[in-house]
């Protein structure tokens, strides 16, 4: 069993607390309801983090407080349910504009997938998208190498991960692709999956991150 089941179990159990304030949850699912009010979309024209300038981007924030708790409660917590709140409120920062025609999460490598027991960014990803009627595709993007987690690595260390990932295009629609993770930490993650996506044929990408 995994520890993702060990700790759904064990919510499913005990009273839940607000991961974002740590006030009792009252019939709430994932957040309290003023947490999920403070959540609001910020779309950028580019970012500073990714290593070439991103045409467009839409966050809930910067890494921190409440929202640094929310993620981590759904990554290492177990807490599924918040995908579908903070994916949702990804959804809402989505200009009609970028014209998105469907939503790839960064994949997982399998044998973390299988520790984890899900890949967040894929469950971030099928809420924004059913959110934005438009398909999740996570079979356009796999990841057959691993590499030490981007967010836990020294600035000096953090990996170049070009050729960590392999895309699938001919499942991709046209239009714009959204591309969906967590956290922005150094943006290499987020520029491995765009060339690896744009090698393969996809012409315009857009990103979605919960936090940067």
């Amino acid at each position: 069993m995994t520890s993702a089941w060990w700790s759904a179990a064990v919510r499913a159990l005990l009273p839940r607390a607000c991961p974002g304030c740590a006030r009792q949850l009252e019939g709430e699912a994932g957040l309290c309801s003023g947490c999920r009010a403070a959540l609001r979309p910020q779309v950028q024209v580019h970012s500073p983090l990714l290593a070439r300038p991103a045409p467009h981007l839409v966050t809930l924030g910067l890494y921190r407080g409440p929202l640094r708790r929310s993620v981590r409660a759904l990554k290492y917590g177990g807490a599924r349910d918040l995908a579908d709140v903070l994916g949702a409120a990804l959804a809402r920062g989505v200009p009609p504009g970028w014209e998105v025609s469907s939503v790839i999460p960064v994949p997982l490598h399998v044998a973390r997938q299988r520790i984890r027991g899900f890949n967040q960014a894929e469950l971030l990803a099928r809420a924004l998208a059913r959110n934005l009627g438009v398909p999740c595709l996570p079979q356009a993007l796999s990841r057959p190498r691993t590499s030490q987690s981007q967010a836990r690595q020294q600035a000096a260390g953090r990996q170049n991960l070009q050729g960590h990932f392999q895309a699938h295009a001919a499942v991709v629609p046209p239009g714009t692709v959204l591309l969906v993770d967590d956290v922005l930490t150094t943006g290499h993650t987020l520029v491995a999956c765009r060339d690896a996506l744009q090698g393969a044929g996809v012409p315009t990408l857009a990103y979605a991150v919960v936090a940067r």
